[in-house]
């Protein structure tokens, strides 16, 4: 049974993003698994036809699996379409074309004309006609479901894809909307961001480094940020030598790159502290060798003799002899680098021994 459709939210908590922000949503640009009925009560946005909101996600094309209860077929607008086929040469003397083309025609006819009861699946844009929500469908085919498997797997995975994307507003932060950011977005700037600190670690080769050490790498990116005017300007205490908006961007911007660096595994922080430093992963020979030795130590014992140990067990020893402060990410990297240097191998999925 399919769950219960959610109720569109009511207009006096939802307000249309602005469309130069529809693009950040990776809703936008895909075919959405919706359900008929969110089809139906999606909003269409006031800006621009052809657009609906889903939980404030823009969206124009779907993807829909569903039984055919009516059809209606006129020549004028009624059209098929073919798919690829293969044709191989033949030298045999019986191979008729005009045959082979009837068979063509035959199997294209059976594959897309449709019939009350038939299962059917489409995927297009959504548009409204006379009052009457409607998909124009750029792809359609019958589907062959004997036993129910498709339908099954479809089942399982919508609602999947409604607890993940669907039902999770749109949202992005104050920084996303500032129209003074580049190209109206928070996210290009965040990205070259990240990729200009990705450069310095794999570039200089350090092997630990503070935020101020690499803090003047970004400020370029904040300087070609149109400023508020004086008036505009928020008080901020302390000395600077630029505009408080511009230092304050600059310290969000660096944040949040140097946390993008953490949640991927490139860095972390053994300790922290107001001294903030940040190691290079798969640089700190010390954490290497903590790997190496805990993986050497309890290898031996017979619980883990004869499959390694689970990658999970060597976090928790990371974490209780090293730092408490190692990610599962930072630990994969680590163990990457062993096992690329033969130090380690793994014996299978998430399990490792030492060579």
């Amino acid at each position: 049974m399919q769950p219960e459709a959610k109720e569109p939210e009511g207009d006096s908590v939802w307000e249309e993003p602005p469309s130069v922000l529809w693009g950040l949503d990776p809703m936008f640009n895909a075919f959405n698994r919706l359900y008929v009925k969110d089809i139906l009560q999606m909003r269409e946005s006031c800006l621009v036809s052809g657009i609906y909101f889903y939980n404030s996600h823009p969206i124009f094309k779907v993807d829909v699996l569903g039984t055919v209860v009516y059809k209606r077929e006129r020549e004028d607008f009624f059209c098929y379409g073919a798919g690829a086929r293969s044709f191989g040469s033949s030298a045999r003397g019986d191979f008729n074309p005009a045959n082979e083309l009837k068979k063509l025609r035959q199997a294209q006819h059976s594959s897309s004309h449709l019939e009350i009861g038939e299962l059917l699946r489409v995927r297009g844009p959504v548009k409204t006609s006379r009052q009457q929500r409607e998909i124009m469908a750029s792809t359609y085919y019958k589907v062959s479901d004997p036993v129910m498997a498709v339908q099954i797997s479809w089942m399982m995975e919508v609602p999947q894809l409604y607890r993940q994307c669907y039902d999770k507003p749109f949202q992005l932060d104050s920084s996303a909307q500032n129209p003074n950011i580049q190209g109206g977005s928070a996210s290009y700037l965040l990205g070259r961001a990240t990729h200009i600190l990705k450069d310095f670690l794999k570039e200089k080769e350090v092997t630990r480094f503070r935020p101020s050490d690499v803090q003047d790498l970004l400020q370029r990116l904040v300087s070609r940020q149109p400023q508020k005017t004086a008036s505009e300007q928020e008080p901020e205490a302390g000395p600077s030598s630029g505009p408080p908006t511009s230092f304050k961007q600059l310290g969000e911007l660096l944040q949040k790159s140097l946390q993008i660096l953490q949640d991927e595994g490139l860095v972390f922080r053994k300790v922290k502290s107001q001294d903030e430093v940040y190691h290079v992963t798969e640089r700190d020979k010390d954490l290497l060798m903590a790997v190496r030795d805990i993986l050497l130590e309890d290898c031996r014992r017979e619980k883990y003799a004869e499959k390694g140990c689970h990658i999970l067990h060597v976090l928790s020893s990371v974490r209780q002899r090293y730092s408490r402060n190692v990610s599962k990410a930072a630990l994969e990297l680590v163990l990457k680098a062993l096992e690329c240097n033969s130090d380690i191998i793994s014996t299978s999925d998430s399990h490792y021994t030492i060579h």
